[in-house]
């Protein structure tokens, strides 16, 4: 219900408010409602460019987020963009036996894995060339807006019920997940994967990979240079082949906009307390 249908009637209500209140908006609403966000809206972006003049308007605004803390109103002036690829690599023509083949022919759940590790090193940093050129950095108002925010490492660390966190260097949990670029292997195929024991030396394994993405970046260009980078790091007695999902650029909002200063006074006069701006890890 909150992923987003609860947003979404919270936007009818309010415009049934002012109706019953005032007789009338003041300004046009446009409401677009479309149920495909979670599988990468493959439809929206054609529909967009088929009524660019029907939805021409002054400003957006998306209610897939949240307020930071209960009774704390916030504002999510930035989004991580998204890259999704596939990467496969092929070994023998047909799977094997270990016991007949095992040490003579390459093991492409192996040599994939070795790729992979290769992604990142053991601070948290992405390895991938040139992965990190284009980034808009932080500024030093933003981070002293994130540290200001009632978060602990403590609390966050009791959320997702872990042994420790792990991240890249130099920056918080916060900034890590709101405004950094990340890259995450998302899934693994090959092999037997069922109940027992199957010697089998797989043809074929695969990995599923994402990147979120900041402001600055691309979302073709990460692809290309993750493409670029694991058929550097691969052997040559394999075949990969990587094939691109889907991508979404990230977002960042100026907070001097007359949109998001407009929802900061009304947020300040629904609840009289200054609301807060925050940035959100996902994508849309």
């Amino acid at each position: 219900s909150t992923d987003d249908k609860g947003q979404l009637f919270a936007h009818f209500k309010g415009i049934e408010a002012l109706l019953a209140t005032q007789g009338e908006l003041p300004i046009n609403v446009k409401m677009v409602i479309e149920g495909e966000e979670e599988v990468g809206s493959v439809h929206l972006e054609e529909w967009i460019q088929a009524h660019v003049e029907m939805l021409a308007t002054d400003s957006v605004v998306i209610s897939d987020s949240s307020m930071f803390a209960p009774g704390l109103p916030s504002i999510t002036y930035g989004l991580r963009g998204l890259m999704y690829c596939e990467v496969s690599v092929t070994g023998p023509g047909h799977d094997l036996h270990s016991g007949m083949y095992g040490g003579a022919v390459p093991n492409p759940i192996n040599v994939l894995a070795t790729m992979i590790g290769k992604l990142t090193d053991e601070h948290g940093k992405i390895l991938v060339d040139g992965f990190y050129d284009d980034i808009e950095p932080l500024t030093d108002e933003e981070r002293a807006q994130f540290a200001a925010l009632p978060h602990t490492d403590e609390g966050f660390l009791k959320e997702v019920a872990g042994v420790g966190l792990h991240g890249e260097e130099g920056f918080t949990t916060l900034e890590r997940i709101w405004a950094r670029p990340t890259l995450d292997c998302n899934g693994i195929l090959g092999g037997f994967t069922g109940k027992g024991a199957k010697t089998v030396i797989a043809s074929t394994a695969s990995a599923k990979i994402s990147c979120r993405l900041v402001p600055g970046q691309k979302s073709a260009d990460i692809g290309a240079k993750v493409e670029s980078y694991l058929r550097k790091v691969a052997p040559d007695y394999v075949k990969v082949d990587f094939h691109l999902h889907h991508g979404g650029e990230p977002i960042v909002v100026k907070l001097d906009n007359p949109t998001v200063q407009a929802a900061q006074r009304a947020q300040r006069r629904a609840w009289d307390v200054d609301p807060v701006a925050i940035r959100s890890g996902g994508s849309i």
